[in-house]
């Protein structure tokens, strides 16, 4: 009775591993698939950067061409400034989407390791189940062998 209640634990512990194992696994899934969105966000600012230093650039060269006209000198200059505080926040959300990506890696990492742990303890326990249906099963054919050798007396 002992040893079946033990079984029935240790089979409800390997479901709820299982259970664990499948939800890790879903969760490392979708931190897969975050790291790949912000992998492309990240790629997407960066030409955002490599464009907004080009136009920078570009405003830079117009504004020394038309140092001579005032007007066309300060519209320009109104340009560079907004261009770098474009720049400015794109820089920003670059290194901020970098952190959230070497968090989410850091993140996954962990629950990579909580996977091969948790399926580890799985294993132990699927090996611990067996050996214990072993020797239910053993002391089942031992019982059935006395009862038989009662019933014979």
């Amino acid at each position: 009775m002992d040893k079946l209640r033990e079984t029935e634990a240790a089979q409800e512990k390997a479901d709820e591993a299982n259970d664990k194992v499948k939800t890790l696994e879903q969760e490392n899934l979708q931190k897969d698939q975050e790291i790949a969105s912000l992998t492309h966000k990240n790629s997407l600012l960066e030409q955002e950067v490599e464009e907004l230093e080009s136009k920078l650039n570009d405003a830079k060269g117009a504004a020394e061409e038309g140092a001579a006209h005032g007007t066309q000198n300060e519209s320009l200059t109104k340009k560079i400034s907004l261009l770098e505080e474009e720049l400015e926040n794109s820089d920003k959300n670059l290194r901020e989407t970098t952190e959230k990506l070497r968090q989410t890696d850091v993140k996954a990492e962990h629950f990579e390791r909580k996977v091969t742990s948790l399926e580890q303890e799985r294993d132990d326990w699927e090996k611990k189940f067996e050996e214990l249906s072993e020797k239910y099963s053993a002391a089942k054919a031992e019982l059935d062998e006395i009862t038989q050798q009662l019933e014979s007396i």
